[in-house]
């Protein structure tokens, strides 16, 4: 079964209007809503997906692991990855 469908109502001026219905034509949508609804979606996926994550430079990347290759791990971190390789090693 669908899931039940809801609507979104979004006031926008003149010129955005325009805009969007350019937009959507380009991406071939016959319509604004559908345009909207996928883009929409799209964009509430990469908020969530940033809110969640951290996304670091390529120097900062560089940086921490840089950090993390000079450290050596304490015993429990030892013992876990050892668990995990007996566990998963193939």
């Amino acid at each position: 079964m669908a899931d039940p469908v809801e609507r979104i109502d979004l006031r926008v001026s003149a010129e955005h209007k325009r805009l969007i219905e350019r937009a959507a034509a380009a991406r071939g949508h016959s319509s604004v809503s559908g345009f909207a609804a996928v883009e929409l979606i799209r964009a509430a996926r990469a908020a969530l997906e940033e809110e969640q994550g951290l996304v670091l430079s390529a120097r900062d990347w560089e940086r921490f692991t840089d950090i993390l290759d000079r450290v050596e791990p304490n015993e429990a971190l030892a013992e876990a990855a050892r668990d995990y390789l007996a566990k998963h090693a193939r």
